[in-house]
C-alpha cells in the first residue's frame, strides 16, 4: 500500500490545484536515526492531520449526504443524489489518513517509547484511536492490525470492523477501546520530556487529555451501542465512576488552523476561496430545520447575505439561484474568519448529548432531560449565546426544550439536537443518522445511486482494490451496512 510507508508529513495540508485536495511536504524518516525527526515535530503535524481529515471532502461528503449542505455542482452535486465510486475519497484514504496521520502517531509511539516520553505515547494512541475510528467508521474493514508497517507488510488484511471495535486476541487485534485506554495509562506514567506549544490541542496539558481520552471512550461506545448494549453500557459505566471527562466547553477536543494561505481549514478553503466554492449552498431543508426550531444559531452556523437566506434543495435539478454571492454558506462559527476553524473533534456538548442519549436507552447513570438540556447550553454557549439569551429561548420553545412523548420519539429529539449542534461535523451527523435513523430525513430530489438509497458507507479505494488482493473485489458498494449500523 504505498499510503503506508516510513514517511512523516511535517507541514500543514492545504487546497491546491483543480481538485480541492490535500498535499503534502514528506520528508522521510530513517528508522536507523529516530532522534532526526523528534515527536515535538511530528506531534502538530499528525494533529492537524486528523482534523484535515475530517473537515476536508470527508465532511463534504457526508455533510451533503445528510442534508445539511445541499451539492450545487461537482462531486457534492453527485452524492446528493447518492452517486459515490472508488474515486470519491482517494486523496483522503491514502494522503491524509494512512499516509500522514496514521503513520505519523505509528511514528511518535515507537520514538517516545524509545526515549521514555510516555506523555507523547499517551496523546498519539488516543489520536490514532480516534483516526482509525473515523477510518472504519467511513469504510467499515479496514487495514488495521497489519497495517502502518512499511516494507514489512504492503499488503496488509482487512480486520473486521467488529474486531476493530472489540479486539480479537485470536488475530492479534487490539480493540479501539484498549488502544484508548493503554493512551490514558501512559499519560499517567513517567515521561522525560512532555509536550509544549507542539501539541496543536492542548498545549501540553495532560489533565485534559485524560479527560479527551475518557470521553473519546465514550463516543466509541455510543458508536456501537446498538450493537452492543452491554458492552456499550460497560464502557459509559466505567468512564462515569471516573468522572474524568469533557464537562466543559473550555476542554473541548479542537484543532484550531492557521489564518494564512497554505494553512487555513480546509472548510474555509472550500467555501471561500477555491475553484469549487459554489459546489455547495445550505440545504434548504436544514434552513427549514432551524427555522421550525426558531433556532438562535441559524445566523451563527450560516451567512445570509441578502435580505433572505438563499438555499437549494437536495436533488434539485435546474438553474441554480444567482448571484452566487448571494448564496447561504458556512459562517465564520465553522471555518473561522479567517480560516482558523476551530475543527470541533471531541466536545462538552457531544459528551452530554451521549450521556443523555445513555441513560435513556441503556439506563446509565444520569438524567436524560437533565443531560438533553446540558447539550442544547453547552452548543447555544460555544455558539456566542449568554445565559439569558438561552433561557430565554428555552422557556419559548418547550416542545424543543422538552423530551416528550415515548423513548423513540425523545431519542430523536436528543440526535436531532445533537445534529444542529456538530454543525460542520459531517462525519458525526452521518454516524448517528446510520445507527440511529435521525434525524429523520427525506430522500433527496432525483435520487439515484444504488436502488435510490442514501450512502451507508463509503465505497473502497479503486487502487487499494487493484493493488492488495485482500480488499474485496467487487467491493460493498454503497447501501451495504457497516457492522455496527442497525438501524
Amino acid at each position: 500500500m504505498k499510503n503506508i510507508v516510513q514517511k512523516a508529513f511535517l507541514v500543514l495540508p492545504f487546497l491546491v490545484g483543480l481538485n480541492g485536495c490535500s498535499k503534502f511536504l514528506d520528508v522521510n524518516v530513517t528508522p536507523n536515526n529516530p532522534t532526526s525527526v523528534p515527536p515535538s515535530v511530528l506531534l502538530p503535524a499528525a494533529e492537524y492531520g486528523s482534523a484535515f481529515t475530517n473537515a476536508n471532502e470527508l465532511n463534504r461528503f457526508a455533510s451533503t449526504v445528510t442534508q445539511q449542505l445541499a451539492g450545487a455542482a461537482g462531486s457534492p452535486q453527485s452524492w446528493d443524489v447518492y452517486i459515490t465510486n472508488g474515486a470519491d475519497l482517494n486523496n483522503q484514504w491514502r494522503f491524509e489518513i494512512y499516509g500522514s496521520a496514521l503513520i505519523n502517531y505509528n511514528q511518535i509511539i515507537a520514538l517516545a517509547d524509545a526515549s521514555n516520553s510516555k506523555a507523547y505515547s499517551g496523546i498519539s494512541k488516543i489520536m490514532k484511536a480516534y483516526t482509525f475510528a473515523l477510518t472504519t467508521d467511513v469504510w467499515g474493514d479496514i487495514p488495521y492490525s497489519q497495517a502502518l508497517q512499511g516494507e514489512g507488510n504492503i499488503q496488509p488484511r482487512l480486520d473486521k470492523q467488529e474486531d476493530i471495535y472489540k479486539g480479537n486476541q485470536s488475530l492479534n487485534i487490539q480493540s479501539l477501546f484498549d488502544l484508548v485506554r493503554e493512551g490514558l495509562a501512559d499519560l499517567e506514567a513517567t515521561s522525560v520530556t512532555k509536550p509544549g506549544n507542539d501539541d496543536a490541542i492542548y498545549k501540553g496539558d495532560l489533565a485534559k487529555w485524560r479527560r479527551a481520552g475518557n470521553t473519546l471512550l465514550l463516543k466509541l461506545a455510543n458508536t456501537i451501542s446498538r450493537k452492543e448494549p452491554a458492552l456499550a453500557k460497560s464502557v459509559i459505566d466505567q468512564v462515569i465512576a471516573g468522572g474524568q471527562y469533557i464537562n466543559s466547553n473550555a476542554d473541548d477536543l479542537n484543532v484550531t488552523f492557521g489564518a494564512s494561505v497554505g494553512s487555513r481549514d480546509p472548510r474555509y478553503e472550500y467555501t471561500n476561496v477555491s475553484l469549487f466554492k459554489d459546489d455547495l449552498i445550505l440545504s434548504t431543508r436544514y434552513l427549514n430545520l432551524l427555522q421550525a426550531n426558531n433556532d438562535p444559531r441559524l445566523p451563527i452556523f450560516f451567512t445570509k447575505p441578502g435580505a433572505n437566506y438563499v438555499t437549494w434543495d437536495n436533488g434539485q435539478s435546474g438553474a441554480r439561484p444567482t448571484p452566487v454571492t448571494s448564496w447561504s454558506r458556512y459562517n465564520a462559527y465553522v471555518t473561522g474568519a479567517n480560516g482558523e476553524g476551530p475543527v470541533r473533534l471531541l466536545t462538552n456538548f457531544q459528551r452530554a448529548f451521549i450521556l443523555a442519549e445513555s441513560a435513556l436507552t441503556l439506563k446509565t447513570a444520569g438524567d436524560p432531560q437533565a443531560l438533553y438540556t446540558e447539550g442544547i447550553r453547552a452548543s447555544m454557549t460555544l455558539a456566542g449565546l449568554t445565559a439569558a439569551q438561552i433561557d430565554t429561548y428555552l422557556a419559548n420553545n418547550p416542545k424543543v426544550a422538552t423530551l416528550t412523548g415515548t423513548d423513540a420519539q425523545k431519542l430523536e429529539q436528543i440526535i436531532t439536537q445533537k445534529y444542529i449542534a456538530f454543525t460542520g461535523n459531517g462525519l458525526e451527523l452521518w454516524n448517528d443518522y446510520r445507527r440511529t435513523g435521525y434525524p429523520t430525513l427525506r430522500d433527496s430530489q432525483n435520487a439515484v445511486g444504488i436502488d435510490g438509497t442514501r450512502p451507508v458507507r463509503a465505497v473502497y479505494i479503486t487502487q487499494e482494490v487493484e493493488r492488495n488482493p485482500n480488499f474485496p473485489n467487487p467491493s460493498p458498494q454503497s447501501n451495504v451496512k457497516l457492522w455496527w449500523d442497525v438501524d
